[in-house]
This record gives C-alpha cells, structure tokens and sequence, in this order.
C-alpha cells in the first residue's frame, strides 16, 4: 500500500459526502481510518505531492463539505502518512484531546479578515492631512529627489495609518460576533490579517458589519471578510502523523 493522504480528523460516524473527491489527477477516492469514537478522512496519495491549485481547491472543498454534517479537525494541506496504523494509534492516544477540539468547533466556523491601504484615498489624504499636503505645496515650488521621496513616505504613511484605524474597527466589530480571535501572519501589503471563531448562524451578521465599516471607510480601507473556512486557526491539537 502507498503514502496515504491526511484530511483531517472527525467523529466515527462521519458521512462521507458524495461526489466530494479527494486530491490527484485523476482524483482520488475518499475514505475513513475508524479508532475508537474518530476517524481520520483520507484518500490515496498522489506519488508526487505538489500544491496545484486543483489539489489546493480539492483539499479545501473536501473539508468544507466534512463540516456541514458536523465538526472537522483540518490538517493542513499536503500531511502524509507512511503508516495507518501509526495514525490510528495517535487517534487512540490522544482521544480525549481530538475529542475536546471538536467540541470546541462545533456548530462554528473560521471567517478570515483582511485589512489593507487604498489607494483610492490618496485624494482625501492631501486635502485632510496637514503634512501630505504641506510637502505637496513643497514638491509644487521646488521639485526634486528629497522632497518627493518624502511626500512619497508621509503618503504610505498616512495610507497606513487610516487603513489601521479602519482595521482596528472592524476586528473590535468582529470580536463582539465572535467566540475567539486569533491573529494571522503577516501578509505583504496588509496592516491586519487576523481569524475569528464564529458560531454558524451568525456568519451573516459578521459579513453585514463589515459591509457597514466598508461603505462608511470607503477612502480609508479595503476590507476583505473570507469564509466560512475550515477552523485552521482553532483546531490546537498534536500535529498529524506524517506531519
């Protein structure tokens, strides 16, 4: 038998969901590894694992349709286990632990939040900040190198700044919809990426808020809310074999 392939973790009496495939070209069928009250969803592995965006997408959609008929521990894209049995023997050890995370994300969902600069606002931030505009008048008289590389940082700079004020509002918005926060990685470009643990019935309300900070801070932010997604940012537990 292959490498088999990590999905992620669930409930024993988990229903597969139908003409959900798993990754590989062509793809690869679904199906669970049982100990005790888990099962751990998996599929064959391709012989040469890489993250094409097709694999990328199939790895995502199997766990999103896993979590509409109950609670998933998502393993990252791209774990492999050499031995099942060493995987089933991990799901028996730490039972209590893959037990209690599910129970933390059930009837839940990840919503991401990314908060970047516009460029959009450039216009308002010279007529509204007092030192984008002064350095402005000051390219105008007397242009060179220096002062447009200044006028160029107080820009950016202002464009943070709003964009950061922007982002403060919408995660404290998001925080009083949501269960847990959990910050995210720096990503290039971003002021705030940050995840939040939503209850499922009220991705909806979150989505309306950010709406709301979006149309009233149009000059000021781009707001982007992503989900539902797999609780990536929520499931703490020992990592998978292969892992």
């Amino acid at each position: 038998m292959g490498s088999t392939y990590v999905y992620g973790v669930t409930a024993a009496d988990v229903v597969l969901p139908r003409q959900v495939h798993g990754i590989g070209d062509p793809p690869a069928r679904l199906r669970t590894l049982v100990a005790g009250p888990l099962a751990a969803v998996v599929s064959a592995a391709p012989q040469r694992l890489r993250a094409y965006r097709r694999d990328l997408h199939a790895h995502q959609n199997v766990l999103l349709s896993l979590s509409g008929s109950g609670p998933v521990l998502p393993a990252r894209f791209g774990v492999v286990a050499d031995d099942e049995d060493a995987l089933l023997a991990q799901l028996r050890t730490g039972a209590d632990g893959y037990r209690a995370a599910l129970a933390r994300i059930s009837g839940r969902v990840e919503l991401n939040l990314k908060v970047s600069p516009v460029e959009a606002g450039l216009a308002d931030l010279t007529r509204t900040d007092p030192q984008v505009r002064r350095l402005r008048e000051e390219v105008r008289r007397r242009p060179g190198y220096d002062t447009s590389v200044r006028l160029g940082e107080a820009v950016a700079a202002g464009l943070r700044r709003r964009a950061e004020e922007v982002g403060r509002q919408a995660a404290a918005a998001l925080a009083a919809l949501a269960e847990e926060t959990a910050p995210g990685p720096d990503v290039p470009g971003c002021v705030l990426n940050a995840s939040f643990l939503v209850a499922a019935d009220r991705t909806d309300d979150c989505r309306a808020a950010v709406d709301t900070l979006a149309a009233r801070n149009v000059f000021g932010a781009g707001l982007r809310l992503t989900g539902p997604l797999p609780c990536y940012s929520f499931s703490d537990v020992p990592a998978l074999a292969g892992t």
